[in-house]
């Protein structure tokens, strides 16, 4: 499995002839950023992961940089990202702002009070029909503020607890197949037929 993975990731003679990433060649060329180890790809999932669910931009760099400063394996960093997409994106946000607003202690509107709330922003939005650019950054980044706050703690919460499972995660199902491919060994050692 290791060998069929490990066609699809760049050589480092590749790396080195790439103009645009000479100059990191100092740190890109650490051999345990490309070796499958089980620390190093434990460490990539983990902060692939982390920063997949934390960012909704540019996780791809962030993971990169982590895994470079903190010698993981950067294709399964870079590749571990992609568990925020098109499809999970929404129900991750979704949840993460559920999540929030429960640690926060933030109440639920009633029905009532959401009928308040629907004809509050139909006001709003006449309004700001008539608003200034500059007025609609400061309302935009008001009402940010107020979905933000839960979001952000409740990404927080999930992207640790996600990254922590992933690493232990991985480093189990690694000791559990290196185990399972010993005794497969050892049994064919034994009985040879």
């Amino acid at each position: 499995m290791l060998e069929r993975l490990k066609r699809f990731l760049p050589s480092r003679e590749h790396l080195n002839q790439n103009r645009w990433l000479r100059w990191l060649l100092p740190w890109l060329n650490h051999p345990r950023l490309w070796h499958m180890s089980r620390k190093g790809i434990a460490m990539g999932l983990a902060l692939g992961v982390f920063f997949g669910l934390l960012i909704p931009v540019a996780q791809i760099p962030f993971a990169a940089t982590f895994a470079v400063l903190l010698r993981a394996n950067v294709p399964t960093a870079v590749a571990s990202t992609l568990v925020t997409n098109p499809v999970t994106f929404a129900p991750v946000y979704y949840g993460a702002y559920h999540l929030g607003n429960w640690i926060l202690r933030r109440d639920r509107p009633t029905e009532e009070q959401v009928g308040q709330i629907i004809e509050r922003k139909i006001q709003q939005q006449e309004l700001v029909r008539e608003l200034t650019l500059i007025q609609r950054i400061q309302t935009g980044l008001h009402n940010l503020g107020r979905v933000g706050k839960p979001l952000v703690l409740g990404l927080s919460i999930v992207a640790t607890a996600a990254g922590l499972i992933t690493y232990f995660l991985a480093h189990a199902l690694w000791m559990w197949r290196v185990r399972w491919e010993r005794r497969r060994r050892l049994h064919k050692m034994r009985h040879p037929d």
